[in-house]
């Protein structure tokens, strides 16, 4: 067996190597793909301007992606579940910092040198052990911080968006909150909480993509 084929059990309802051994983890991805389409819909709808409109689509790729980690379970899928999510994340900071803040390329090369030093940081100074205790949900941290700066920032300039991106920040806590819970409370409930994750996320998701729609034409060079 090679490397990209070995198995991975990371999740509560997981129990065999079966293609269906996490039937709600795996259909609970479908949120995503709604989230995705139902915004992709509006953006059309709106005449949205072509970086919405990938944007949308990412967001439901994020699903797919995650779809095959949690009924191949091995680690190729794993990488298909981990890229759309993060690169979803970078490609989202570039847009807002470009179209809803109209910052230059210059200053955005540079915010992202910097966001990357802080992600850096806040990963090295972690509690040794603290990605097992909560199901490896530590990684998710700069994305929390990002997200409040974001709404931050949005809040103090009395942006007509700020309070769904509050939103989608309190929501982001809440899905993390079950993801990091899920292996602790197997004894309990069985199935686990990792789909809540999965649900919670979708809405996050779902409301940026929104705020995408609504307020991302500010600027329409790329």
């Amino acid at each position: 067996m090679s490397y990209w084929t070995q198995a991975v059990d990371l999740y509560c309802e997981r129990t065999g190597p079966g293609f269906w051994a996490e039937p709600v983890n795996a259909v609970s991805n479908a949120a995503f793909v709604v989230a995705g389409l139902v915004a992709l819909h509006l953006a059309r709808k709106r005449e949205a301007g072509i970086w919405v409109q990938i944007l949308c689509l990412w967001g439901a790729a994020i699903g797919v992606g995650s779809f095959l980690f949690h009924t191949l379970a091995n680690r190729w899928s794993e990488l298909a579940d981990v890229i759309p999510i993060w690169s979803f994340i970078a490609v989202y900071v570039v847009f807002t910092l470009r179209r809803m803040f109209a910052l230059e390329w210059p200053v955005i090369v540079i915010s992202a040198v910097v966001s990357l030093a802080v992600v850096a940081l806040v990963m090295l100074f972690l509690p040794e052990g603290g990605g097992e205790a909560t199901n490896q949900s530590t990684q998710y941290i700069p994305a929390v911080l990002a997200l409040a700066v974001f709404a931050a920032v949005l809040l103090s300039s009395r942006h007509p968006a700020a309070r769904q991106v509050v939103a989608a920040c309190l929501v982001f806590l809440l899905s993390l909150f079950f993801r990091s819970i899920d292996l602790a409370i197997c004894g309990a409930l069985p199935l686990g909480t990792h789909f809540l994750w999965h649900l919670l996320n979708a809405t996050m998701v779902g409301l940026l993509l929104l705020v995408a729609v609504n307020h991302g034409e500010g600027r329409k060079t790329a």
